[in-house]
């Protein structure tokens, strides 16, 4: 059981988003996704898009974002890297383009979002990327499918929003995991969304998940390291 954190590559610089990759190294962070920000981040909070917003103000050449990971890939080697993009920012940059470096630099883990179809996610499997599959809380029966279709981990909902549909033969964190199972995904399984508390941890481990996503609470300490490099160890300390 692994904790993921997440970096706003290129806020409020490049530069300062890989000085902050070996802050989170050196709190012990052994899984990372770090994004290439979007023109049109339509589907995170408004605090991500924020970021997103201002690295692209600071620079919009999606060149330097590929050399910065490249560069936090070869200086931290043992800390394993998830590459987010949404579509329309692999076809900004080139599908063929994206598919080469990721292949070059061992970029096996993307996180494509913002999907309008299939074409381009079948083009990153058939190139021998691995292509996460996000499922609600709820398990969607049409979510499952393309989870079992997939090639990735299955990128699965920690946490219902308030009001969310409930699925009665499956309502804990715990059953979701062992009916994704019982499906016959062995892929795995990273649960994030509501993960914000060293407790919020345990219950992914408890679970039976292979790792959590943590995203805003440690963004929120970036002013203040001494203490988020605190918080990433005791959120670290409950996956033992």
């Amino acid at each position: 059981m692994e904790v993921i954190l997440y970096l706003s590559n290129g806020y409020p610089t490049i530069e300062s988003s890989y000085k902050m990759a070996m802050e989170y190294a050196d709190a012990g962070c052994k899984m990372l996704e770090v994004d290439f920000p979007s023109r049109d981040p339509f589907l995170e909070s408004e605090f991500l898009a924020k970021r997103m917003e201002k690295a692209l103000e600071a620079c919009d050449d999606y060149t330097k974002y590929m050399d910065s990971i490249v560069t936090i890939k070869k200086t931290l080697p043992d800390v394993q890297l998830l590459v987010l993009a949404y579509e329309s920012t692999v076809e900004e940059i080139g599908v063929r383009k994206f598919i080469d470096f990721c292949l070059e630099h061992e970029l096996k883990d993307i996180l494509l979002v913002g999907l309008r179809g299939n074409k381009i996610k079948d083009e990153i499997i058939k190139a021998g990327l691995k292509v996460s599959c996000y499922v609600q809380y709820h398990l969607p029966k049409e979510e499952i499918e393309q989870a079992k279709q997939s090639n990735g981990f299955v990128y699965l909902q920690a946490k219902p929003y308030e009001g969310q549909e409930k699925n009665e033969d499956y309502p804990t964190l715990k059953d979701g995991i062992g009916y994704l199972r019982e499906c016959g995904i062995d892929r795995p399984i990273y649960c994030g969304v509501g993960v914000h508390a060293p407790e919020d941890i345990k219950m992914v481990k408890d679970a039976g998940a292979d790792a959590a996503f943590v995203g805003s609470t440690i963004l929120k300490l970036h002013g203040d390291i001494p203490a988020m490099k605190e918080k990433i160890k005791e959120f670290r300390a409950q996956c033992k």
